[in-house]
């Protein structure tokens, strides 16, 4: 993948001799001395910091159960402002969705605080732990510590037990404020074999070892059915190793988000661990994916995945109408695809894998992401196009760096053509062809044809989506500012304007307009092409602003890009250790004539501008001149690629400081 070779992300596993780190952290252990300080010693604007971080996985054997897999984590946290009050809060998710569930117990949950110059330790109550309900599959057990302020140190251990083992769970050493210390260990049996894999800038220490374990259980041998004996029971024991590792990290630096990140998950420093191969004594090895060409088979040979996009009896009489009068391929693709849109609502579930089947979701109208665009997949084949699902892991999922059979949880439909394919996806209203929802646009997914063989498929799309305002501008002599626009807005601009307008009311839409344009007045708004998904969306509305210019003695000062201007930079952070994500390429581009209110003339105008970044993956055109008594102004702005590696971040910030430089410099009008 072309990823490997744009971001430094270490993934490879470092085995490391590790002799030290022989201090000791424990809940309970307060100082005045840690109540008293004021801010963190590294990042002095951090609203709070984790002291210790500890977690440790294993695996416990239970008579009845078997094997369960036990999470113990224990974590210190001190509060230094305000702002640092919500790491009080903790939520744990675990899935009740089948007859084997998870449970998460809180417990040793204190604050510590400084009252008087001695420690005040508040515990935890019964009605700061309550489970929220996410879904039929998930649930989330929170906390909210009590007595949480400034200076706080807040404490509390959890327990983890779980049935499932496909993957441990995941292990963040980096979060959004300072860790001073982070340890994670791992304790598995023979007779699990995982794969760790370790993501980030900052990589932990790592140890490796190995011990034995014995269990005492008992055994139950029953009788037959005309045996009148009672069953016996004995006592048995079994012995087994276990491979121990240990990851340590200290005194990381906190990862904050900014403006076009994507998933901060991504990159912040840790490890996860998936299962690939069972070995059982007396039992066959079972190995589990290992390649992309494995992840891909297994799930299109689920009985959840690949049987359901085989059938086609349920649809077929309503699909042939559908078609009627549809020649061409095109409209056959967007006859099928808004069909599925109107026939079958999406219910939020995302996966891979049928809940109910395509069947019944299509009798209920309504369905998870696999029963619509396996649906949609299989009308589309029906019509005698070449059709195939995509397997895609949605952006909040994160990046499949490497084969895994929890890399995907989402799937999209591709026509295929000699020149290439489109992408749909018929769980949004507003998706289109080749516009798919923002949520699925991840890199690459993985394109599973009808023989099982697969490849990968680029999500990210290849043209540019442009938004073009045409204004005609009117000063008046006591500045007022009064005029008509026309906003084009085209492929993902017209989405994201859809998404944002057509859950609103006409009036709350310009409400909020109104609100953005602080001291605007809008009038005579029209909107064409909102419903027509294959035309771009165009707004037209006249306006009056008394707030755009400025006037000392016989000198009048106004913006060229009125309220458009880009008024500060999006880029903040001294140093950034992640990517530059604009989710797809895109132009924003203002054309705007200004009319010289009468009596002034043109005393200076800012200067025209053209920068680029990196072989054009930023450009920047401005170009102003005035003729008479009108002043006319070209600004495009172009983002050619839509994620940029963070070795660029210093020339993306200094791009984007020299935009709004430009943007702020003044028209300055004079009295003739």
């Amino acid at each position: 993948m072309k990823f490997f070779k744009q971001i430094s992300v270490v993934c490879l596993f470092i085995l490391i001799t590790f002799s030290g780190y022989s201090q000791t952290y424990d809940l309970g252990k307060v100082t005045v001395k840690e109540l008293e300080e004021k801010e963190h010693p590294t990042e002095k604007d951090a609203e709070a910091a984790v002291l210790f971080d500890i977690g440790k996985t294993y695996f416990d054997y239970d008579t009845n159960k078997g094997f369960l897999m036990i999470t113990e984590v224990t974590t210190k946290i001190k509060i230094y402002k305000k702002e640092g009050y919500s790491y009080g809060d903790v939520e744990i998710p675990i899935y009740v969705g089948d007859s084997e569930k998870e449970n998460v117990n809180f417990s040793k949950a204190f604050t510590y605080n400084l009252e008087n110059g001695k420690i005040e330790k508040t515990k935890l109550k019964s009605d700061g732990e309550f489970t929220e309900k996410t879904n039929k599959y998930w649930n989330k057990v929170k906390i909210s510590m009590p007595n949480v302020k400034e200076g706080s140190i807040i404490e509390y251990k959890y327990v983890l037990t779980s049935p499932f083992f496909s993957n441990l769970p995941e292990w963040y050493f980096q979060k959004g404020i300072p860790v001073n210390y982070s340890k994670f260990e791992t304790i598995i049996p023979e007779y699990y074999v995982y794969n760790p894999r370790l993501k980030g800038y900052s990589m932990p220490i790592v140890s490796k070892t190995s011990k034995s374990k014995t269990i005492n259980y008992t055994e139950k041998t029953s009788r037959s059915g005309t045996d009148p004996r009672p069953s016996n029971f004995s006592n048995e024991q079994m012995s087994y190793n276990e491979a121990v590792t240990t990851y340590i990290a200290e005194n990381l630096w906190s990862m904050k988000s900014e403006s076009f990140v994507g998933n901060i998950n991504n990159y912040r420093s840790g490890v996860n661990h998936e299962l690939t191969v069972l070995k059982f004594p007396n039992s066959p090895i079972k190995s589990f994916s290992s390649t992309w060409e494995d992840v891909t088979k297994t799930i299109y040979d689920s009985s959840n995945f690949g049987d359901e996009v085989k059938k086609t009896g349920y649809f077929e009489k309503d699909i042939d109408v559908v078609l009627q009068g549809k020649n061409t391929t095109d409209e056959k693709v967007a006859a099928i695809l808004d069909y599925v849109k109107k026939q079958v609502k999406w219910n939020d579930f995302t996966g891979v894998y049928c809940s109910d089947g395509v069947r019944t979701a299509y009798k209920n109208k309504t369905g998870n992401v696999a029963e619509i665009n396996l649906m949609l997949t299989a009308m589309l084949r029906y019509a005698g196009l070449e059709a195939n699902p995509v397997l895609v892991s949605t952006r909040s999922n994160g990046i499949p760096l490497f084969p895994s059979r929890s890399a995907f949880n989402y799937v999209i439909a591709a026509v295929e053509f000699q020149d290439g394919f489109v992408l749909l996806d018929a769980t949004d209203a507003n998706s289109n062809i080749n516009i798919l929802p923002t949520r699925v646009l991840n890199w690459e997914g993985r394109l599973i044809r009808k023989d099982g063989t697969s490849t990968f498929a680029r999500l990210i799309p290849p043209f540019v989506s442009k938004e073009s305002t045409l204004g005609l501008v009117t000063i008046e002599p006591d500045g007022v500012v009064n005029g008509k626009i026309r906003a084009t807005h085209f492929d993902y601009n017209a989405y994201q304007f859809r998404n944002r307008y057509l859950n609103l009311s006409k009036e709350s839409y310009l409400e909020s307009l109104e609100k953005k344009y602080t001291n605007i007045e809008i009038d005579d708004y029209v909107l064409n092409n909102d419903k027509d998904l294959y035309k771009p969306v165009i707004e037209e509305y006249s306006f009056k602003h008394n707030g755009l210019t400025e006037i000392i003695g016989d000198k009048m000062y106004i913006s060229p890009l009125l309220y458009y201007a880009m008024s500060e930079n999006p880029f903040k952070l001294e140093k950034r250790d992640y990517p530059i994500d604009f989710v797809y390429p895109a132009e924003d581009k203002y054309t705007l004539t200004l009319n010289i209110p009468e009596g002034y003339v043109v005393e200076s105008l800012p200067k025209p501008q053209v920068f680029a970044l990196n072989n054009n993956q930023l450009t920047y055109n401005f170009s102003i001149q005035a003729t008479g008594s009108k002043i006319q102004l070209n600004a495009v702005l172009n983002i050619n690629q839509s994620f940029i590696t963070p070795n660029h971040y210093e020339e993306i910030k200094n791009f984007f400081k020299n935009v709004v430089e430009n943007q702020s410099d003044k028209i300055v009008l004079k009295k003739s």
